[in-house]
């Protein structure tokens, strides 16, 4: 199935998306890699503000290049999400509703996103190029210092992206396996 979002992604929205469907969203997402998170973390555990709202929020696990003169943002392609497991459990049980990424979760995450009714969209490593078209703005809000790693707010229209793993725990990775194994199996 495909989908149009206007993002932020509440809880309503997230599940009307099943591990497989083809989404486009249009919107605020905010990026952060694994020294973002880690500092994310740090401002929790010192009682300090969050530099962007976590609740409906959706994060692009992304470290874009800089841009070419007359560009908004360099190559935007997705990093691998799961050196960010040790700290999205938190974040999902404060409110984030939605990660972009790509490669698999590990099963703490998918317990937290079950509760939080948040979704994992994968998005094709390889096409950052392509990918950073639909990004209309980008501004670095927090941790300029890390460069590429700065957490900032892009603005981006009909961004897409797959499911991969939805709010109930269904998860592509596995059902897209046993479904071509089937298929392989029975020819």
């Amino acid at each position: 199935m495909e989908h149009r979002i206007e993002l932020p992604l509440t809880r309503d929205k997230a599940a009307l998306l099943s591990a497989g469907d083809t989404v486009y969203l249009s919107g605020i997402l905010y990026t952060a890699r694994d020294a973002a998170h880690k500092r994310l973390i740090t401002l929790l555990d010192e009682g300090k503000p969050l530099p962007f709202p976590l609740e409906d929020a959706v994060v692009y696990y992304v470290g874009p290049t800089p841009a070419a003169p007359g560009q908004i943002i360099g190559s935007a392609g997705p990093t691998t999400s799961y050196r960010m497991d040790a700290y999205t459990p938190r974040l999902l049980d404060l409110g984030m509703r939605g990660m972009i990424g790509k490669g698999k979760r590990s099963p703490e995450v998918v317990e937290g996103m079950k509760r939080a009714g948040a979704v994992y969209l994968g998005a094709i490593g390889g096409a950052g190029a392509l990918l950073s078209d639909r990004i209309k703005a980008a501004e670095v809000i927090a941790f300029d210092d890390l460069g590429p790693e700065a957490i900032r707010r892009l603005s981006v229209g009909d961004f897409p992206v797959v499911v991969i793993i939805d709010h109930w725990g269904n998860n592509l990775y596995q059902t897209g396996r046993e479904a071509y194994l089937g298929t392989v199996l029975t020819s």
